[in-house]
């Protein structure tokens, strides 16, 4: 009996990594991102498919399918096969704003399986440095004395940046100008280059030009400032008080995968942002209260789509016809 249980023993423990093996993706994942290279969705998916890659003994490629506020990228993901080989770096766009904007092909309550939350990060009201107005007061002046002149750049209509926009013009009662683009990344090419003049952009994706001097930070989108930028005020210090609208990312797979990937994904996305230089990224780029369960990643879901339908509704923002 004795030796019975001892060889019971070895044969669970040798076919645990088995176990485990099985509810990883067979072959090279890629995880899809709905814009352009060099924005704050491409930054972070690249950090944690690094880590991803070398934990899981695989390649884990980012591939950049921009357009349409991230939904082509979105639609894409949602009718892959369940085996895990392709996740999406999900985003509030794709999953909570267009959709309440206009029809998409798919359901982003049903289509998809959530992961992980990877980060929520405030925008960055910023400009170019050759633009005069930088202050809240000073940009709602010029947009005052300049109606429908002022340019606003955004990663694509129906984006967080553009509603962004919408929600400060129908605060400051001010109107401006939209301009769309495929994504961050050619959005402040344009800004820093004197194309357009400002921008409610990621945090993420506007950070480096922040630093390196030729975007100016004005303002941030959350109640509280976030310890990147402990010296840029929030919208609501700058006199908008209850003004707030996030940038937030994660990890989703197509609705057919397996829960048991799903969470052994999860698992492994929570071990990478413990990872010291990882906390760094994140911590660089503003990204808050990411991680935790599969679950608690659906709720915040489901909990924005209501939000910013809502907002949608209120306003009554349209999006591309």
């Amino acid at each position: 009996m004795q030796r019975r249980t001892f060889a019971a023993g070895v044969a669970a423990t040798l076919a645990a990594p088995l176990v485990r093996a099985q509810n990883l993706p067979a072959g090279p994942v890629r995880i899809i991102v709905g814009f352009a290279p060099g924005g704050g969705t491409d930054i972070l998916a690249r950090v944690i498919g690094q880590k991803l890659g070398d934990m899981w003994k695989t390649s884990v490629l980012v591939e950049n399918r921009a357009g349409a506020s991230g939904t082509i990228a979105a639609d894409y993901v949602a009718k892959q096969p369940g085996d895990g080989n392709t996740l999406l770096m999900a985003h509030i766009n794709s999953q909570a704003i267009t959709p309440g904007l206009q029809k998409v092909n798919y359901d982003p309550a049903r289509d998809f399986a959530p992961i992980v939350l990877v980060g929520v990060t405030p925008n960055l009201l910023i400009c170019n440095e050759h633009q005069p107005a930088k202050t809240v007061a000073d940009l709602v002046k010029l947009c005052r004395d300049n109606p429908g002149k002022v340019a606003f750049g955004s990663a694509g209509t129906g984006s967080a940046q553009h509603l962004a926009l919408e929600m400060f013009m129908l605060a400051a009662k001010v109107k401006a100008i939209h301009v769309p683009y495929k994504g961050s990344g050619p959005m402040l090419t344009d800004l820093i280059g004197g194309q357009i003049q400002y921008s409610f952009d990621t945090m993420t994706a506007a950070t480096p030009h922040v630093k390196s001097g030729k975007a100016i930070a004005i303002a941030q989108t959350r109640q509280q400032r976030v310890s990147a930028y402990p010296n840029v005020p929030t919208m609501a210090e700058s006199g908008f008080p209850g003004f707030e609208a996030t940038t937030w990312y994660g990890l989703a797979g197509p609705a057919k995968m397996p829960v048991a990937m799903a969470k052994r994904m999860n698992e492994d996305v929570n071990k990478v942002m413990l990872m010291p230089d990882v906390q760094e990224k994140l911590a660089a780029s503003g990204a808050q209260d990411g991680g935790g369960s599969t679950e608690k990643f659906g709720e915040f879901m489901a909990a924005e789509q209501v939000k910013w339908a809502k907002i949608i509704k209120d306003g009554g923002v349209k999006g591309e016809v």
